[in-house]
């Protein structure tokens, strides 16, 4: 029979992200801190339930996975779900693949039929790391790309080995290979390895994305190589609801909201243990600990004493002995405990790896003094990707600075260097609720779309570009030009400045390109009078076409971010270092400033960034980094006088850091550290999230209305949903952006969008 109403004859499970109450709400979508108490409860019950119910640790991404494309708890995981299989980007053992973070939902391809899984774990597979776990320094924090000690490589596109650890099982039973399927594709060892095991070369675009972290990482995923599976209609709420629009720039930021909403309701649970940002039950860990088979409490004793031990000399009657360190590959060594090769497999891999370096963790903090022990060892993790973790043994301990030993050095990479550089003036800072920038990485390009039709990308204009008159090519768009128009071609450039007017001289150009192997970029262009430094702009190019057109993008409302007031979409960072005063078109230059436009240009340019624009400074290195030098008394004064102005005005505000024994601030303080005064600029307030053509949510939740997205419901077995549902549902997609024609999933109804009251 059909149903009557949105509300009729519908499963209620309260722990479903299917279920009567959409399990993701658009508060939580502005982060952890936004979430009304009630809603992180609910959210916390059915995430605590999927840790429970899932055999490998769960990462902060396969939560998100959980929550966003309907993880069921009864046995069918993703399976009574209807995701887009063909979505799923494919894979192939022993060959080069695209980045795939932890979280990504991919095909392994075989020789018959496609294996789908979720992507559960990843880490490093070095060819250098040793059966048993013994490790090169030089490979220990190497970045990627690395070629030996103390060479970085010089490689654009770096790459590295790594190992992927699917979970075959992730879609239920109707989309699992049986025991002895898995059995034959591990001994023929094409298309897995003998444990399950994906092993690859992972092609990264550039340095900068192989240094993203995981979250971040897999925002970007979803946004690019899996966005159709993201926007799908079919999963129980849309991303675009929740933050009420599809421009990229809010999807991103909504993105990155549910993602720390999930990693906080984590990290709150009293039932959960975390490494990383991998999550486990402490039931399973204490389990582990009363086992006393391969990889039980025992072998985990033994582990930890062998790395304890893996740097104390023998013993001499005579002379000095020199300092000595080890590294070891906790992945590689487990493997060297007498039976272990069964549990080693599949998704157990994970398990093992994890609740060894929770561990480890574990003694380092209760029996040691920062990692430094009572055989004069110091103990440290030192790289967090590479064989499982790397943990460093050195002896004697005691000559080396003390730190925190859970936070990776990379100390082994860093002996290879002939020369450390030195550490900088400016602030080095680690706020907790945003990633940092990469300086060299600022404003760089993004891929937005490549086919046989189009090229799409966008990428920041740059403070050089609007002096010199040019924009940066990326490789993979000058390389086609080169191919076809040769080194120097003759393009056209068309301008679409949106909501804005521009003259006929700079609506249509005539621009050169240079695509030397030194050289990849437009020239000749004159830029639009209301173009500034960190304006986005969106390029795109025909497939063998001349014609390059170049657009802006509105937002919804203007904003205000320092000096600026602009309705057009920018990179905060970029904004952040570049517009600041002294700079424009005209040049840049600090002379003739007074000290609060000193103060406010140093910084802005010399705070390290956060990735929404934050710049945070050590308020004691600032006179330096004004003057160079030591200034004048005078100046000094004027220099604190500014700052109490600016932090008056609210232009600048006060933070409190710490600063650690090698002379590094750390933002928010730590433990046990020397307090030191920060200073930091905030480049505009946060914009509050509104619903789809309503006013501003009411995130207090529990004392006014709130707004509820539009969400897939679960219906009862025999139930259909009414032909306004339905209506609603085709509604619902079209303004996803999605063609006419989509209809419910079988089993499933649509609840429009409202709001409830307390």
């Amino acid at each position: 029979m059909s149903a009557k109403g949105a509300g009729e004859g519908e499963w209620t499970g309260a722990l479903d992200p299917y279920g009567d109450r959409a399990l993701l709400t658009a508060a939580m979508a502005e982060g952890y801190d936004a979430v009304p108490y009630q809603e992180r409860s609910r959210l916390r019950s059915y995430l605590e339930a999927v840790v429970a119910a899932r055999p490998a640790p769960v990462h902060t991404t396969v939560a998100f996975n959980a929550v966003y494309f309907g993880y069921a708890l009864g046995g069918d995981g993703y399976g009574g779900s209807p995701l887009c299989l063909d979505d799923f980007p494919v894979i192939t053992f022993g060959e080069c693949a695209p980045v795939l973070p932890v979280g990504a939902m991919v095909c392994v391809a075989t020789g018959s039929d496609p294996l789908y899984a979720e992507i559960v774990y990843r880490e490093g597979a070095h060819t250098e790391v040793g059966a048993l776990g013994d490790v090169p320094a030089w490979v220990s924090g190497a970045p990627v790309g690395a070629e030996g000690p103390g060479r970085p490589g010089a490689n654009a596109a770096p790459r590295r080995r790594e190992l992927l650890v699917p979970d075959f099982h992730a879609f239920g039973p109707a989309l699992s290979l049986s025991p002895a399927q898995l059995h034959r594709l591990r001994t023929r060892g094409r298309w897995i390895n003998e444990d399950g095991h994906v092993v690859v070369d992972v092609c990264y675009p550039s340095l900068r994305e192989a240094q993203r972290d995981d979250l971040t990482a897999y925002a970007e995923h979803l946004l690019t190589t899996a966005r159709e599976q993201l926007l799908s209609p079919f999963i129980p709420v849309s991303l675009a609801s929740l933050v009420g629009g599809k421009h990229d720039d809010d999807l991103r930021a909504g993105l990155l909201g549910l993602l720390d909403t999930v990693r906080g309701v984590l990290n709150s649970s009293t039932v959960l243990r975390t490494w990383g940002h991998y999550v486990m039950t402490r039931t399973s860990l204490a389990d582990c600990w009363r086992d006393t088979g391969p990889l039980g409490g025992d072998d985990l004793r033994t582990l930890v004493a062998a790395v304890e031990r893996a740097a104390t000399p023998a013993r001499r009657r005579h002379g000095l002995l020199a300092p000595v360190t080890v590294y070891t590959a906790v992945g590689p060594r487990l493997r060297g405990f007498p039976g272990t090769a069964e549990r080693l497999r599949g998704v157990g891999y994970a398990a093992a790896v994890c609740r060894a370096n929770v561990a480890l963790a574990d003694v380092v903090q209760g029996d040691s003094d920062q990692g430094l022990f009572g055989n004069g060892s110091r103990i440290t993790l030192d790289d967090a990707v590479e064989g499982g973790g790397v943990w460093r043994s050195h002896h004697p301990g005691d000559a080396e600075a003390p730190g925190n030993p859970l936070v990776p050095a990379g100390r082994g990479w860093n002996s290879t260097l002939l020369a450390l550089p030195e550490p900088e003036t400016e602030a080095e800072l680690e706020p907790v609720d945003a990633p940092l920038a990469d300086d060299d990485a600022l404003g760089a390009g993004e891929l937005l779309r490549s086919d046989a039709q189009e090229i799409v990308w966008r990428a920041p204009l740059r403070l050089a570009h609007l002096i010199d008159g040019w924009f940066p090519l990326p490789p993979y768009v000058a390389e086609e030009l080169r191919r076809s128009h040769g080194a120097h071609p003759t393009l056209r450039l068309e301008l679409d400045h949106a909501g804005e007017t521009l003259d006929q001289k700079e609506t249509v150009q005539d621009i050169a390109a240079e695509l030397g192997h030194d050289s990849l970029r437009l020239t000749g262009i004159v830029w639009p009078g209301d173009f500034f430094a960190g304006l986005m702009l969106e390029l795109r190019r025909l497939r063998g076409d001349t014609i390059i057109r170049l657009a802006t993008t509105r937002l919804k409302e203007s904003v205000r971010a320092g000096d600026r007031e602009t309705g057009h979409c920018y990179d905060p960072r970029v904004l952040t270092r570049e517009d600041v005063p002294g700079s424009s078109r005209h040049g840049d230059s600090a002379a003739g400033l007074g000290p609060r436009q000193l103060v406010m240009r140093t910084v802005r340019r010399c705070g390290l960034l956060t990735l929404d624009g934050h710049a945070l400074m050590d308020r004691s290195v600032l006179p330096r980094a004004v003057y160079g030098s030591r200034p004048a008394r005078s100046q000094a004064a004027a220099l604190d006088w500014a700052v109490a102005e600016l932090l008056a005005g609210r232009l600048l505000e006060a933070a409190l850091g710490s600063m650690d024994a090698w002379g590094q601030p750390h933002f928010p303080p730590r433990d046990g550290q020397r307090s030191i005064p920060l200073i930091g600029y905030r480049p505009a307030r946060p914009r509050v999230i509104r619903p789809w053509g309503g006013g501003e949510s009411d995130l207090e939740g529990l004392h006014g209305a709130q707004f509820v997205a539009g969400h897939l419901r679960r219906l009862r077995p025999g139930c259909l949903p009414s032909d306004v549902q339905r209506a609603a549902f085709r509604e619902h997609c079209r303004r996803l952006g999605k063609a006419d024609g989509w209809e419910l999933p079988s089993g499933y109804t649509f609840v429009t969008e409202h709001t409830r009251g307390h």
